[in-house]
């Protein structure tokens, strides 16, 4: 379970992107819409930053900026630390930890091909985890 390769967990997600010239206020309706928690922020096809809802809290709001003036750019992470989708999710998950953060984008070559959460990494390792727990329940039953 934990040795699943990202690419499982990225495969069919919709890649979710914005130019760092959008303003927060727009990357803020997008998450809104998108039901998502960070975008990544890109020239072209190459990734700059990630925009969280965390920038969204601590660098706008409680900074006092005005999101119609403020471009991501301006508070994104920039340069955040990515993950290739051929890495395993344990690997992606201890780097969450050590770094303090939820969303890493995963990148092929520099070029953005998904985003994994804590929430999205956990899911399957979870009810997985369960059914094992279930399994071991089972067969102390039995054996009782």
């Amino acid at each position: 379970m934990p040795n699943r390769p990202i690419r499982t967990i990225v495969r069919n997600q919709r890649i979710h992107t914005v130019p760092v010239s959008a303003t927060v206020r727009t990357a803020a309706h997008m998450m809104r819409e998108y039901r998502i928690g960070a975008l990544m922020v890109v020239e072209g096809e190459r990734l700059l930053g990630i925009f969280t809802e965390r920038d969204a809290l601590f660098r706008v709001l409680a900074a006092g900026l005005d999101p119609d003036r403020t471009v991501v750019g301006d508070v994104m992470t920039a340069d955040p630390t990515t993950i290739s989708p051929d890495r395993p999710i344990l690997h992606a998950l201890h780097l969450m930890h050590d770094g303090g953060f939820r969303h890493m984008p995963v990148t092929e070559r520099g070029v953005p091909v998904g985003m994994v959460s804590i929430r999205d990494a956990m899911g399957l390792e979870l009810a997985r985890f369960e059914q094992e727990l279930h399994e071991r329940d089972a067969i102390a039953e039995i054996l009782a």
